[in-house]
């Protein structure tokens, strides 16, 4: 069959820069699963995607749908025909709808019965005249799209549409895309190439775009060659770039023909803190900041401008007049926060409001300083430097410079804190304590710090949840999932020693009456531990085998960690596949087994068989071996070793018959299994895992 290439673009105004990728890859599956249902088999699909275009280009694509077959069953023979043999109304509409006469139609016998059946050879439509239509339902099919109407235009968009090309090879497709009629004329850049020309054929695009339009196209080489030229230009300056990959990809959806220079900042604005000037290049120009080789922030930058002039000292000088009142501003934030302490700020806490059923920001301080002295306790850190730096945290919330820059908070609570002579683990601690602020984010690392980032967000969770506002499917507002996992990362890769029921309660209680909702520290235990099952399952491990450690520990969420990974390494053996055969058969022989009948302790002048002899000594050397590397969490060691139970306990199945007639031969020999599944337990619920773990 003969292929075709298909190219249809969409001429915008300016497309959101965040979803540019996200609405284009969304477009290209779309038309993919739209050119699927139509049965157009193709080889390969691309997209392109400039601030103001989208497009796809479909190659070696089918001329036409596959011809086939299409059966049309009618009715049974019995409701098909009378006793006198005459076709039925049923029969007669049937062939009606068919297009054909019943005496076209087959008699079609099977098992079941028999009926009225047409076979009809149905010719496959073709290409062009789906395409459109198939093109239009895929952009009515986009997700995580918001539309918008302009003006009289009927259809929705994510921005006004202009014009449309759509060309089958050389055949331009007549018709509309979302009410705009197709054409082949293109859109060269605004303030380069020719304004406008036509397309001659599918297979020309991108490259005559490129070549009379000055507009490069494919987002990914566009992407690539950015990163290239400020990687380039960074070097030839002496210093090195912050190349924020999320910049990056904003500032690749902003240009439809790259061009990377730098520029220069007043040095006197060096002063303000490096994070708050970073800040305002970064989200208020679309500026990558430079630094020297030792880290500190150079009053230069380096931005990407949509156009390639002669002599592009005027866009620099342009640039460089743009940023200076914004660093301006930034600076007159910072010596204003200046002229008083941190501290000075709490008051005004008060009028911020952290929930309006829970208080104010002030009313969390306080909590804050409570809770995070104690955490701070048991993790044996400094108790006063974690209830200072819990007070101080959410002052800089009440500066000037947060304010106009939210992104800064806690940044510059450090920064204010440094200067005041607070110390360097408090000021380091107000900064930290908001990580990890998503996911792959740092952790908080030093005692204090921890001790206050726990704080923070277990008080956020005991109060939203204990007014209940927990999150409902894929809501959450108060981002209590964020907070419980950043809660346990912190937990367990800085693998701290801190129980959550004990924090739990201690955080209930720096409420008081405000929280309603029943068993809170049950219902917010279980809420954290979910986090940790979703958490470990992303991760690849079982939910059976994290669920198999839960039963045996839910409160100190590093020993959870170190009994998962443990139990999942030693599932991995192939003694482990025979001990957990062997474990499942003693579990299945204890539920018949009322438990308290079993004597408190094995007999062992009752100990006949060889067989049982041997196991009751390896359990007795168990029990003494063990303790000690639980204790330590040693428990792949623990594992390996209760692996030697493997050979005696197959044994003694062999030899030895547990459900005897004597009854305090057959409870001591139940005795026996039931202290070895003990032995596990102290582990992990080894019932709940099958012999494939």
């Amino acid at each position: 069959m003969t292929t075709h290439t298909f190219l249809i673009e969409l001429t915008t105004e300016e497309l959101p820069p965040q979803a540019l990728r996200t609405v284009a890859k969304n477009f290209a599956t779309e038309l993919a699963l739209a050119l699927q249902q139509a049965e157009l088999a193709y080889g390969h699909l691309q997209w392109f995607a400039t601030p103001r275009r989208l497009a796809l280009k479909v190659q070696q694509l089918a001329s036409q749908q596959p011809d086939k077959i299409v059966e049309k069953r009618g009715p049974a023979l019995a409701q098909a025909f009378n006793l006198q043999g005459e076709p039925t109304q049923a029969a007669q509409k049937w062939a009606q709808s068919c297009q054909i006469s019943l005496e076209q139609a087959e008699r079609w016998h099977s098992p079941k019965g028999s009926w009225l059946r047409y076979c009809a050879q149905v010719t496959g439509a073709p290409a062009s005249s789906l395409l459109l239509n198939q093109v239009n339902q895929a952009l009515k099919n986009l997700k995580s799209v918001k539309l918008m109407h302009w003006g009289d235009h009927p259809f929705p968009f994510i921005r006004p549409l202009h014009a449309v090309v759509a060309l089958l090879d050389e055949q331009l497709l007549e018709g509309e895309v979302l009410g705009i009629a197709t054409s082949r004329t293109l859109t060269g850049h605004r303030f380069m190439g020719e304004a406008s020309f036509t397309i001659s054929h599918a297979e020309e695009y991108p490259k005559i775009l490129l070549e009379r339009g000055r507009v490069l196209a494919d987002f990914a080489k566009r992407q690539a060659m950015i990163r290239r030229e400020i990687s380039k230009t960074a070097t030839q300056l002496g210093s090195q770039v912050d190349l924020d990959e999320s910049l990056l990809e904003e500032v690749t959806a902003l240009v439809e023909w790259p061009v990377v220079l730098s520029a220069r900042f007043d040095p006197q604005f060096l002063s303000v803190p490096a994070e708050a000037l970073v800040h305002t290049m970064k989200r208020d120009q679309r500026y990558f900041p430079l630094y020297d080789h030792q880290g500190e922030l150079l009053p230069q930058f380096i931005f990407v401008a949509n156009i390639d002039p002669l002599d592009p000292s005027a866009i620099i000088h342009g640039n460089e007049q743009v940023i200076r009142p914004r660093l301006a501003d930034a600076q007159f934030f910072f010596n204003s926060d200046r002229r008083q302490p941190l501290a000075a700020l709490l008051p005004r806490l008060q009028t911020m409001l952290f929930q309006q059923q829970l208080g104010s920001l002030y009313d969390k301080a306080q909590r804050l300083q409570t809770l995070a002295g104690l955490i701070a306790a048991e993790l044996q850190a400094d108790p006063l430097q974690a209830s200072r730096a819990a007070l101080l945290a959410k002052c800089d919330l009440a500066s000037h410079m947060v304010f106009e820059s939210p992104a800064t908070q806690g940044t510059m609570g450090m920064h204010y804190a440094r200067a005041d002579g607070e110390g360097e683990t408090i000021a380091q601690a107000i900064q930290a304590h908001y990580q990890p602020r998503f996911a792959g984010d740092a952790l908080p690392r030093e005692l204090i710090a921890c001790s206050v980032a726990i704080a923070d967000k277990l008080d956020t969770l005991v109060g939203i949840i204990g007014i209940g506002a927990q999150p409902s499917g894929d809501k959450d507002p108060f981002a209590l999932r964020r907070a419980a996992l950043g809660l346990l990362r912190i937990l367990i890769e800085n693998r701290l020693p801190l129980a959550l029921p004990p924090i739990i309660e201690a955080a209930i209680t720096g409420y008081a009456d405000q929280l309603t909702q029943p068993q809170l520290a049950t219902t917010v235990l279980d809420f954290i531990l979910n986090r940790l099952l979703y958490w470990y399952q992303e991760q690849g491990f079982s939910a059976a085998l994290v669920q198999a450690v839960l039963a045996r520990q839910r409160a100190l969420p590093s020993d959870i960690d170190a009994r998962i990974k443990a139990l999942a390494t030693f599932y991995t053996q192939p003694a482990a596949q025979a001990l957990a055969a062997a474990h499942k058969r003693v579990s299945h022989l204890l539920a018949k087994v009322d438990l308290a009948l079993l004597p408190a302790s094995i007999n062992v002048n009752l100990l006949q068989a060889p067989a049982e002899q041997l196991l009751a000594q390896q359990i007795r050397q168990l029990q003494h071996t063990l303790p000690p590397l639980l204790n330590t969490q040693a428990y792949s060691t623990a594992l390996g070793q209760l692996a030697v139970l493997q050979p005696p306990l197959e044994r003694f199945f062999t030899e030895v018959m547990v459900l005897v007639e004597d009854l305090p031969l057959r409870l001591n020999r139940l005795r026996l299994l039931d202290e070895i599944r003990e032995l596990f337990l102290q582990i992990a619920d080894i019932s709940l895992l099958s012999a494939s773990h």
